[in-house]
């Protein structure tokens, strides 16, 4: 890329070297041609014979002079386009058309014809057709004149800019744009009345308008982008009027949507009632089935269920008796161990009465015959009593505090209720 941008420079600045060449030969063939002129008037023999080299050299001057006239300043021949903008450069010689962008574009005179065209987008706003007052001011089919507020949104049609280009106006806007623009909107409006245009049908009255000057306008070779339809400004006495219409119209479809709001939600409210019916209806009609198959599979289970249970029964019986069987020989069983543990029992109780007997009897004497040497031995040693007494009371009883006997009888004699005083 950048060799081919330096290639197409090399070739521009060549071209305007060759240019400025040719002008300078121009120059001076025209200074020669007005020197050889001058000197074949004064008569000279010598110069003569160069009349038709002069003469040949004056009309290449005259050539060069009917192509770039001495009165324009000598510059390069090309020209430029700018950024946004396109050139269509005309060749007049083979009547080829070729297009150039952002650039210089060499244009020879007498060779090439450049037009530059801007591919912008274009708004155009017909201001006299934005009040109700005036000449230009479209009418209705009732013949009431009315003010629009339109914007338009236009290009150039790029693929037909080579054939449109020689038939393009210098203004296009003034030329092509307003007469179309004009002819679409009062013909359109002209179809509707004041009430449409004013209210109910302004969305299908730009549609309209959009599609007839899209179709208009391609056929010059200009793309319609969009299209915008703003206010409508009507004589303020017939905007009253149509303003008064339109709130009683708007009151008015108010109370037809309300009634038929609340036709529409009575109608709501009934079909929810069958919703709700029929919906119960199929409750109940599931349920009735699900019954009448509960009770098939249980009258189908009952079929399988009546001989298991009379098998449980026959089974249950035979257990019972076999229950009752093992029942009488473990009560036989222990019986017979009653029996025989109650005898047990009594030789044993018999044992032991002999045994408790015969150790009593032993106790007995043993005791006798302690107490008889005791009592032999308290006679002796009336002072062991109250060891003896000391002795029991030793694991019990740590200190005894009592009154000694006034008497001197013994110590232990209010303890044990004077007995042993009563021995004394």
């Amino acid at each position: 890329m950048e060799r081919l941008e330096f290639l197409v420079q090399a070739l521009v600045d060549f071209l305007v070297a060759l240019w400025r060449g040719v002008v300078r030969a121009r120059d001076w063939f025209i200074d020669a041609a007005r020197k050889g002129f001058q000197l074949a008037r004064s008569g000279l023999p010598a110069f003569k014979l160069a009349l038709a080299f002069v003469a040949m050299v004056g009309a290449i001057g005259f050539f060069l002079i009917i192509m770039y006239p001495p009165e324009k300043p000598v510059s390069p021949p090309t020209k430029a386009v700018g950024p946004g903008e396109i050139g269509v450069r005309t060749d007049l010689v083979t009547g080829e058309v070729t297009e150039w962008r952002e650039g210089n574009v060499v244009v020879l005179p007498g060779v090439h014809e450049l037009r530059v065209f801007s591919i912008r987008d274009r708004t155009y706003r017909p201001e006299h057709v934005r009040h109700a007052i005036g000449a230009s001011a479209p009418q209705s089919i009732d013949g009431l004149s009315i003010g629009v507020d339109l914007s338009f949104r236009y290009a150039l049609d790029l693929d037909m800019l080579k054939v449109m280009t020689k038939t393009y106006p210098e203004d296009i806007a003034a030329e092509i744009v307003e007469p179309s623009v004009l002819g679409v909107i009062h013909k359109v409006f002209a179809r509707y009345t004041v009430r449409e245009i004013y209210s109910s049908k302004r969305a299908e009255i730009q549609q309209a308008i959009e599609g007839e000057l899209t179709d208009k306008l391609a056929a010059d070779g200009i793309v319609l982008r969009d299209m915008r339809m703003g206010k409508v400004d009507l004589p303020a006495d017939y905007r009253r009027a149509m303003e008064a219409m339109l709130a009683e119209e708007l009151a008015t479809e108010k109370m037809r949507y309300t009634l038929e709001l609340k036709d529409k939600r009575v109608k709501e409210t009934e079909l929810e009632g069958e919703a709700h019916k029929a919906q119960r209806e199929k409750i109940a009609e599931a349920a009735a089935r699900e019954q009448v198959i509960a009770a098939q599979a249980q009258e189908e289970a009952m079929k399988h269920v009546l001989p298991f249970k009379e098998r449980q029964i026959e089974q249950r019986k035979l257990e019972a008796e076999a229950d009752k069987a093992a029942r009488l020989k473990n009560a036989e069983a222990s019986a017979e161990a009653r029996r025989i543990e109650a005898i047990g029992e009594a030789d044993a109780r018999q044992k032991l009465a002999d045994a408790e007997a015969y150790r009593l009897d032993l106790v007995g004497k043993v005791t006798a015959e302690q107490m008889v040497r005791e009592g032999a031995a308290l006679s002796l040693h009336p002072l062991l009593v109250q060891k003896a007494l000391a002795d029991k009371l030793s694991d019990k009883i740590q200190v005894i505090i009592a009154p000694p006997p006034t008497d001197g009888s013994f110590l232990a004699g209010a303890i044990l209720g004077g007995q042993i005083k009563g021995r004394q």
